[in-house]
């Protein structure tokens, strides 16, 4: 996920390491001068990325949620679950910022294509689902299951339930080469381009 930022910024690959702190800078999308938006790459780390959401949300147009296609379907429980918890946040569901899931390191062999990370996490993200509204009730009836529900009660989940837009891009920040191949994330520019 940090490797895309420099990428994108600068063009160039930079080795990274895991942050403790957001970092943000200007990204010009497309050609228009004008298409400036503000790049907020939140850490990754599971105990600081729900603080760092919590701060960032309210503002967000849009949120790039970048999935390891290599470890994905080890990880698929611990994506969705954090997933979960951006969906049916009540300022991202009222907001509905454009979300776009970008399946990184296409470059390796192994890596899920993106319609079937799409397939997986619709149906982990509907099993995520059933459990929590299957929560029980406290003693004066609320529910304690948590917040909104999320797509169409009574049907499977879809992303095309959802309040906001969601697309799905193959990108790489390494390319084939490693750090010296190109890496290919024309599906997210272009896609940055489109909500700048």
């Amino acid at each position: 996920k940090t490797t895309l930022s420099p990428q994108l910024l600068t063009g160039k690959y930079r080795h990274t390491q895991t942050s403790i702190t957001d970092s943000a800078a200007l990204y010009r999308a497309g050609s228009a001068k004008s298409a400036n938006v503000t790049l907020i790459d939140l850490p990754g780390h599971e105990s600081l990325r729900l603080q760092f959401l919590e701060r960032f949300k309210a503002a967000a147009r849009a949120i790039v949620f970048v999935v390891d296609s290599v470890a994905f379907q080890r990880e698929v429980k611990d994506v969705a679950e954090f997933l979960y918890q951006v969906l049916v946040d009540s300022t991202v569901l009222k907001n509905a910022p454009a979300l776009l899931i970008a399946c990184n390191k296409q470059d390796v062999t192994m890596a899920k294509s993106a319609k079937l990370i799409q397939q997986q996490l619709e149906k982990e993200l509907n099993t995520l689902r059933v459990t929590r509204s299957a929560a029980p009730t406290s003693l004066d009836g609320s529910a304690t299951g948590g917040p909104a529900q999320l797509g169409k009660k009574g049907k499977d989940f879809d992303f095309s339930q959802l309040p906001m837009k969601v697309e799905f891009v193959e990108c790489s920040a390494r390319g084939s080469k490693g750090e010296e191949g190109d890496a290919d994330f024309k599906g997210l520019e272009k896609w940055l381009a489109k909500i700048a």
